[in-house]
């Protein structure tokens, strides 16, 4: 099914065809060993190939989630007095900013600038969680849709599409909220297809997002994210030297003929897969709340204007950002230096990051009273949460290294199935308890998780499984 590239290898190393568009290296490790160590080097150096693919892919990931997390920011702006019932005895320490005595004549303010719909929690609820509707179906598709365009390309149309559905996404509201839901299922189709989100991108939606829809309306954080994020599509498409240092990582690997096959019965059966998927639901269920709710709750339990909420819902993610290089740094510290085994890096941080934040989490309705407690909490949940990164999130590369893309693609799948039921639930349980709605969705969250970890605990193992070894390697696919 998948597109071979392939070249001819003389004695002489890898031939040009004048396209760079394929490698074929010699099987024996003596050969790849002598390409590599004079080829790699050149390619590396001269084209810094590595650094400019994760600078691509960093900021296509920046705008995909700048798109995904528009609405959490918007829709305390788009809705009369958000829908969202503040708990009682809510937070008596208010938000140290001087627009907060002006609250009521910002509200005037948006009325003017832009439309305010009615719309109930558990409606707001199922807005959120429409991204995700179809999303986990993505993965499939995108598998053949590589292979037809090639992963560039269908990279850069991904972006433009979904940059484009969000400038109507203003529209869309203003026709009636179920023209709007199907947009955003078909926004998330596109955006899930080709691109998972990035911290980064959190933190600059909502640092930026307050303050565009306090002064100039709530539109145009839909507008401006769109015009910008068109900049992913264009940058996707530099690629000048990957293609030649995919080829040598390509060959470098390469050890067999072509020829292999999909051990579903095996992966089917395998707990340690197992352990990874439901995991990742779980986890998930946990991250679209913080991501989806966090400007809703601030602006409602602790009564922040709408500025206000989305730079203090910036602040968890910045924090993430900064910590989550530090804590795989700590990680591969402990293994270099044989302090703690793989299996026991990949447990130990997988249950700090589950179990602290679900704490934490937990706590909120309780010191809801104290907003320096809350954003104290919001900031530590969601920088110990950032362990799990080197925790279960990349256990999918320990158990079956030749099959990394595929099972990445599943636990997409599983990732973004709790991201449409999550919010969704949330919205409910907000809308069926005023007081004690926000308490009902931090515990639950708390349970879904730590079921997660528990069977990732018993059945994860850091060992490359019997139906992962297989003899014959995957040619490498184009690229």
């Amino acid at each position: 099914m998948s597109t071979t590239v392939e070249a001819e290898v003389t004695g002489e190393g890898i031939v040009n065809d004048g396209n760079l568009n394929t490698a074929q290296a010699h099987t024996s490790r003596k050969g790849k060993t002598m390409y590599w160590d004079f080829l790699y080097p050149l390619v590396s150096g001269f084209c810094s190939v590595r650094h400019g693919l994760a600078f691509i892919m960093h900021f296509c990931n920046f705008s995909i989630l700048t798109q995904q997390m528009n609405m959490s920011i918007a829709i305390p702006a788009m809705v009369n007095n958000t829908a969202l019932p503040s708990l009682p005895n809510a937070s008596t320490e208010k938000p140290p900013t001087e627009s907060q005595d002006n609250w009521n004549e910002t509200l005037k303010e948006f009325k003017v600038v832009a439309a305010m719909y009615d719309w109930s929690p558990e409606i707001q609820g199922i807005i959120l969680s429409s991204l995700n509707f179809g999303s986990f179906l993505a993965p499939i598709p995108s598998v053949f849709l590589v292979e037809l365009f090639g992963a560039k390309y269908l990279t850069g149309a991904g972006i433009f599409i979904s940059s484009v559905l969000n400038l109507f996404i203003p529209l869309a509201a203003d026709t009636g909220v179920t023209l709007l839901i199907v947009l955003r299922v078909i926004q998330g189709l596109v955006q899930n297809i080709f691109c998972l989100g990035s911290v980064l991108g959190c933190f600059i939606i909502f640092l930026a997002g307050g303050h565009i829809c306090q002064t100039i309306g709530w539109p145009y954080v839909f507008y401006i994210f769109a015009a910008l994020d068109n900049g992913g599509e264009k940058c996707s498409k530099e690629s000048s030297c990957l293609q030649m240092e995919a080829i040598l990582i390509c060959a470098f690997f390469q050890d067999s003929p072509p020829g292999w096959s999909l051990p579903i019965k095996d992966m089917l059966k395998s707990l340690p897969l197992w352990s990874i998927l439901i995991f990742h639901f779980t986890d998930y269920w946990h991250f679209f709340l913080i991501t989806m709710y966090t400007p809703i709750y601030i602006n409602s339990v602790l009564q922040a204007n709408i500025r206000d909420s989305g730079i203090l819902s910036a602040l968890p993610f910045a924090s993430a950002s900064i910590f989550i290089v530090l804590e795989g740094l700590l990680a591969d510290f402990l293994l270099s230096r044989k302090i703690l085994k793989l299996i026991t890096i990949r447990k130990l941080f997988t249950t700090i990051g589950v179990l602290f934040p679900a704490a934490l989490s937990v706590s909120l309705f309780w010191v809801r009273s104290s907003f320096s407690t809350t954003m104290v909490f919001l900031m530590l949940s969601s920088v110990i949460k950032s362990l799990i990164q080197s925790g279960a999130f990349v256990s999918f590369l320990d158990i079956a290294p030749r099959y990394s893309a595929l099972l990445r693609g599943l636990t997409q799948i599983f990732s973004y199935m709790a991201g449409a039921i999550s919010p969704t639930v949330a919205g409910f349980l907000i809308e069926q308890d005023s007081e004690f709605g926000w308490r009902n969705v931090f515990l639950l969250a708390a349970v879904v998780g730590i079921s997660g970890l528990v069977f990732y605990l018993i059945f994860a193992q850091a060992e490359v499984q019997d139906w992962a070894k297989r003899r014959h390697s995957p040619t490498c696919e184009q690229i």
